[in-house]
């Protein structure tokens, strides 16, 4: 048995004599090849098969830096190694050093080490990889391009991936802008390299400016018309910045270039899908899985766009097929709940959302069932399960709570509801969600002094929520005479969603009010059109009928019974109005 002195000799004897080294690694390794930076638990065996005699305090600082690695006790380890370092002219010593340091984030100890390291090897790509990182987080402009135009003469086949991680690694959006600079140095000294100025067109888009990225990387597709990455990039350039016509032209110049890219078709069927033009997305997934009818992400791809168009029923028999698919299931079981929903099988959704056991679905899967018992009146099943999910779900405690309000409102339950809002605003008073849906209670509860003051509290803080203008301005319409402040809220509510059915609807209600029947009548037939909706409907019944066209206000009210999911507003218009009978 070993004691520990001769365990710790023994342990230097391996790394001073072992096998193959990270050196000979690093010297063999393409400047394409990652720049991992791990500390393992012992010591790498750090190559050799030179025989060298050690001096005792070198000795003990091996010994001390491979105990403390042993530890996890980096920094000693880096001390140690770094001191070994200066003492021995043994590039492996340095090497292990940078590598700490680089882990542990110490750039001035990085570059002593790594410094030390090319003394040694100054041909070591991954050295000069490592200098290239620490000097362009120094912002040391000259060692920077020293590097990494080394890097470019001796590896140009790599140096895309080189630059990439690099940039990876450098992570911080302060260090950006500089990088870009050295690079638009470099484009100077080798203006006939594609990847310099691609990858400044990375560094744009990452600084969020997008024009300057597309200039780039129209530049590095002027020198290499035929880069796949390049290309690629430009479409999603392009998406980015809402041009999505030219993104559609773009990708179908390159898929018809290269038919076999699926990348390139997958990314020009998103681009469909984000135009709105999902039939050409089918006829792109379609064609994939022409080509390979196993690819199961292009299949669930499929499956959503059939959604998108209602065409449910294929939708059904992918999501039926990919449930034996490992890595599907969850998924697959999620969307057949939500087609069993539409359909009305509310049992059968509630069957397949209860499936949905593991993966980042669970918790949407969990509260759509909550929301589809509320939808069927099952009120104490919702109740239960609501209150299951709150201790499996800690972290959505905010949303579980609106659910829970919204379970008593839809019971009448306002006073509960109000109640429970009121308790969690203590807890939040700013939260945003709690405060509107505290206003909307307030008002059935004819609390409007609380619900005003909710929404200016909202307001104050945000000034353009349409929700809350929308809110304010109906309630000062149909509850008060304060038709000049409710004109402010609505008309700036209008402005900012000039298109939502509802806000449409409130602005028509506020002109009945100020007896302006024909802007009423333009306004509620353009929300009624959009949005068929018992309150809507009731608005719109209630101005005909005050203008005197009773006939018309009656055929509106029997389509609205037929049509809308919520007729109480007609029904109550309908007490009030016998006539429509």
């Amino acid at each position: 048995m070993l004691n520990i002195k001769e365990i710790a000799v023994a342990g230097i004897v391996m790394l001073l004599g072992g096998c193959a080294s990270t050196v000979q690694q690093g010297d063999n390794a393409s400047a394409g090849d990652k720049m991992h930076v791990a500390v393992e638990t012992g010591m790498e065996e750090l190559a050799g098969g030179v025989e060298t005699e050690i001096d005792p305090e070198v000795l003990y600082l091996l010994l001390t830096g491979e105990l403390a690695g042993q530890r996890g006790q980096y920094d000693i380890a880096l001390e140690a190694y770094l001191r070994a370092s200066r003492r021995v002219k043994d590039a492996r010593l340095a090497e292990r050093a940078a590598r700490i340091a680089l882990y542990l984030k110490e750039p001035g100890k990085t570059e002593e080490a790594v410094s030390l390291w090319l003394q040694l090897d100054k041909d070591n790509l991954t050295a000069r990889k490592i200098a290239a990182l620490s000097a362009l987080q120094a912002k040391d402009k000259s060692a920077a391009l020293e590097h990494l135009n080394f890097l470019l003469q001796a590896d140009p086949a790599g140096f895309e991936e080189t630059l990439l991680e690099l940039m990876k690694m450098l992570g911080t959006a302060q260090q950006m802008p500089f990088t870009y600079d050295v690079l638009e140095e470099m484009t100077l000294q080798h203006p006939d390299q594609a990847v310099l100025y691609f990858v400044q067109g990375v560094l744009a888009m990452q600084m969020q400016q997008t024009p300057l990225a597309l200039d780039k990387v129209q530049r590095a597709l002027d020198l290499q018309p035929d880069w796949q990455r390049a290309m690629v990039f430009q479409a999603q350039l392009a998406a980015h910045s809402g041009d999505l016509p030219r993104a559609r032209e773009i990708l179908l110049q390159a898929v018809d270039k290269y038919p076999e890219n699926r990348q390139l078709q997958k990314l020009l069927a998103q681009v469909h899908i984000k135009s709105g033009e999902y039939d050409q997305a089918v006829d792109v997934y379609r064609r994939i899985l022409q080509e390979q009818p196993d690819d199961e992400e292009t299949q669930f791809s499929l499956a959503l766009v059939y959604l998108q168009l209602q065409r449910d029923a294929e939708a059904k028999a992918i999501f039926q097929q990919l449930l034996d698919t490992p890595g599907m299931q969850m998924r697959a079981s999620f969307y057949l709940a939500r087609i069993e929903a539409k359909a009305g099988n509310a049992d059968q959704a509630l069957v397949w959302f209860d499936k949905v056991s593991t993966g980042p679905l669970v918790f949407e899967a969990a509260i759509s069932a909550v929301a589809l018992l509320i939808d069927e009146k099952r009120f104490d099943d919702a109740l239960l399960r609501l209150l299951s999910l709150k201790g499996k779900f800690p972290k959505q405690h905010l949303r579980l709570l609106l659910m829970e309000a919204d379970l008593y409102n839809e019971q009448r339950q306002y006073q509960k509801a109000y109640d429970l809002l009121t308790a969690a605003l203590q807890e939040m008073p700013e939260q945003k969600e709690l405060l509107y849906t505290r206003a909307l209670i307030a008002e059935r509860l004819d609390r409007l002094d609380i619900l005003e003051a909710d929404l200016q509290k909202i307001l104050q803080k945000h000034p353009d929520d349409a929700n809350a203008l929308n809110a304010l301005g109906y309630t000062l319409a149909d509850r008060t005479d304060r038709y000049a402040e409710a004109q402010r809220y609505l008309q700036k509510a209008i402005e900012l969603q000039p298109d939502e059915a509802v806000i449409i609807d409130s602005y028509g209600w506020l002109q009945f009010k100020q007896g302006n029947l024909q802007e009423a009548l333009r306004y509620l037939r353009r929300a009624y059109d959009k949005l068929k909706e018992g309150e809507i409907a009731a608005h719109l019944v209630e101005v005909l009928w005050a203008m005197g066209r009773k006939q018309e206000a009656r055929e509106v009210f029997s389509e609205a019974l037929q049509q809308v999911s919520e007729p109480q507003e007609l029904l109550d218009l309908q007490q009030r109005i016998p006539g429509l009978q």
